[in-house]
């Protein structure tokens, strides 16, 4: 870790002096703290309302492998429903996208976490609901529900880059109360979504439920998917980039139940609550972020972690579509090289098609003010460039009739090493 966690005292959380982006992440725990955010612990499986109310804090892990934390981020408590899209992803890995999606549909339900939510064919909605999590586990390759459960708990412990603990007590009490999910597990082997024994899906997933973890192990594992299915910490693929693109669309749409709508809206982070306390949310390319505070709102999401994650958003410009609306330029200057007039862009960054565009569209513009100039293409501070973006800029390098001519400086072969 390269933060630490800070004190909880009567009057709130206690400033940072050894990181700046801890001290910001404190500051944001402070003043939701100092609001009002109605919530109730979780009662309903009995051992869940032990949680003490007052426990919050908040970690997030960049695709870097930069780790922060601030409050109660390594208090430990249970994963519950932040455990269905990475199990999801495993059932996805294991099987590909048209086997799972056969068997679960990825619409959102506008329904609560634990309503009775079928597509007409049968299908449950989507993952993230009780139904659709159910045929999750069960869709995970195992003879019997235990051998599926220890793949589970290996495959999420891969997320989390450490081994996970099972909470024996809030098992037992989830497995003795769990009669709703049990009548879902029912309705899904009615339909045909569930075809394994009832049992061999519920004991699992009840299992997953109650893995221990903290704020930074679900930070995380948030950050694996936002880093295209690799562990920003351990370095491990644990899923393909498809299958962590795939799982964050979903996320978007239907992790927060019947308030994902607005969850876009205020918040626009791909996100999971559980009923736990938690909420992982990742930033695609950027950061895994998981808030932990017990009191859930009437959704069942928590009240302090979504106030926390809107003042995040907002203060630093996480929103998916913030970004869109302030575009960086992948152009970094345009000189004119004195000895042979040539006019150079020298680009910088991550070079996709969206900031290749932009140089295809400046360098003809050149060419047609400037007939017959030369434009010289500096690639040297460019850290990536997309295959489409290679070909576009060997298409401009390859003097086919564009009206310039185009010479590429490329130091890394980073046009070259693509076909």
């Amino acid at each position: 870790m390269s933060g630490t966690s800070t004190e909880r005292q009567a009057g709130g959380v206690t400033g940072f002096t050894d990181n700046p982006v801890n001290a910001a992440m404190a500051r944001v725990l402070d003043d939701v703290r100092r609001e009002d955010h109605p919530g109730a612990v979780a009662d309903y499986i009995p051992q869940l309302a032990t949680a003490d109310p007052e426990a919050f804090g908040v970690a997030s892990v960049s695709v870097h492998g930069h780790s922060y934390g601030a409050g109660d981020y390594r208090v430990p408590f249970t994963i519950q429903s932040m455990s269905k899209p990475f199990v999801y992803a495993l059932a996805l890995e294991a099987l590909g996208v048209e086997a799972v999606c056969a068997r679960i549909g990825v619409e959102p339900s506008g329904e609560a976490f634990n309503g009775i939510s079928f597509d007409p064919s049968g299908r449950p909605e989507n993952p993230l609901i009780n139904a659709g999590a159910i045929v999750s586990t069960s869709l995970i390759p195992g003879v019997d529900g235990a051998e599926r459960f220890a793949t589970i708990r290996d495959g999420l412990s891969r997320f989390a880059g450490r081994e996970l603990e099972l909470d024996e007590a809030v098992y037992r009490s989830e497995s003795e109360t769990g009669f709703r999910n049990l009548a879902l597990a029912a309705l899904a082997r009615s339909t045909d979504a569930l075809r394994v024994p009832i049992e061999d899906a519920l004991d699992p997933y009840f299992r997953q439920c109650s893995l221990l973890v903290d704020a930074h192990d679900v930070a995380v594992m948030g950050g694996t998917l936002a880093n295209g299915g690799v562990n920003p910490v351990t370095g491990e693929r644990v899923v393909s980039t498809a299958v962590a693109q795939h799982v964050l669309s979903v996320m978007t749409g239907c992790g927060m139940y019947d308030r994902s709508g607005a969850w876009m809206v205020s918040v626009g982070i791909p996100a999971k609550s559980g009923v736990g306390g938690g909420i992982v949310a990742a930033t695609p390319g950027e950061y895994g972020i998981c808030v932990f505070s017990p009191p859930l709102d009437e959704a069942g999401n928590s009240s302090r972690g979504v106030a926390v994650l809107q003042r995040m958003s907002s203060e630093f410009g996480l929103h998916l579509l913030s970004r869109s609306m302030n575009p960086v330029s992948a152009v970094a200057a345009v000189t004119t090289d004195p000895a042979t007039g040539h006019v150079v862009l020298r680009l910088r960054g991550e070079v996709d098609f969206v900031a290749v565009e932009e140089v295809v569209h400046e360098a003809l513009s050149l060419g047609h003010a400037q007939s017959g100039s030369t434009i010289v293409l500096d690639l040297t501070d460019v850290t990536r460039i997309s295959t489409v973006s290679a070909y576009l800029l060997n298409q401009l390098a390859s003097d086919v009739g564009y009206g310039v001519r185009v010479i590429v400086q490329d130091p890394s072969s980073l046009c070259a090493a693509r076909p």
